[in-house]
């Protein structure tokens, strides 16, 4: 149990990360926003990929999936509360 909450942090903050790093602009959320972005991400990448391709695992494709759920959560985040417009 514990193994799989580790797992998730780590895959919460590489996905968030790297969300961050692709979506233009200053980000100011933080470490724990930027995990919880992630962990989001990997649930909607996850449940994108199972729409898509009828299946999940763990795999290097689920990473990408995960990494694609984080942008998409960071830029309906920036969207909604109104951070980060491009050109600021």
């Amino acid at each position: 149990m514990l193994w799989t909450i580790l797992g998730w942090i780590v895959l919460g903050l590489v996905a968030g990360f790297i969300a961050r790093a692709v979506v233009p602009g200053k980000d100011d959320i933080g470490i724990v926003r930027t995990i919880l972005l992630g962990i989001v991400g990997s649930f909607v990448g996850g449940l994108l990929a199972s729409i898509f391709t009828g299946f999940s695992s763990f795999s290097p494709s689920s990473w990408i999936g995960s990494i694609i759920g984080a942008i998409i959560v960071l830029v309906i985040y920036n969207k909604v509360t109104g951070r980060k417009a491009v050109g600021r």
